[in-house]
C-alpha cells in the first residue's frame, strides 16, 4: 500500500475515493526517561529515548491507520496528517494520529 502527504500520486490516477481513515496512539511519559532528558536538554544534548518512543508511536499510528484502509479495499493513502499532542493529567501523555483520504489508484 503507498501511503503520502501529497493529495496525488505521480501517474496513478484515483479510481475511487474510499473515505477518510485514521489510526491513533496514545504512549506515556515515563518519569526516569522524563528525568534523564531533562539533564541532557540542559546539556545541549538530544533525547534518544524520546526520540525512539515517538517514532514508535508515529509507525503504530501509520499501521492502525493502513490496516483500516486496506479493510475498505484501498491501494492507497493519500493526504495523509500526523498530530501530536500531549493529553492527560499535567500533559503527562502524547498522542498521534494518523488521517488521510483512503483511495483506489
Amino acid at each position: 500500500m503507498i501511503l503520502t502527504t501529497t493529495n496525488t500520486i505521480e501517474k496513478q490516477p484515483v479510481k475511487a475515493y474510499l473515505g477518510i481513515v485514521s489510526g491513533e496512539t496514545i504512549i506515556g511519559a515515563n518519569i526516569f526517561k522524563d528525568f534523564f532528558a531533562g539533564i541532557r536538554d540542559i546539556v545541549g544534548g538530544r533525547s534518544g529515548s524520546y526520540e525512539k518512543v515517538l517514532r514508535k508511536a508515529k509507525e503504530t499510528a501509520l499501521k492502525e491507520m493502513e490496516e483500516e484502509a486496506s479493510k475498505l479495499g484501498a491501494t492507497a493513502v493519500i493526504g495523509i496528517d500526523l498530530d501530536y499532542e500531549t493529553v492527560g493529567k499535567n500533559g503527562g501523555m502524547l498522542m498521534v494520529t494518523a488521517s488521510g483520504t483512503a483511495v483506489k489508484i
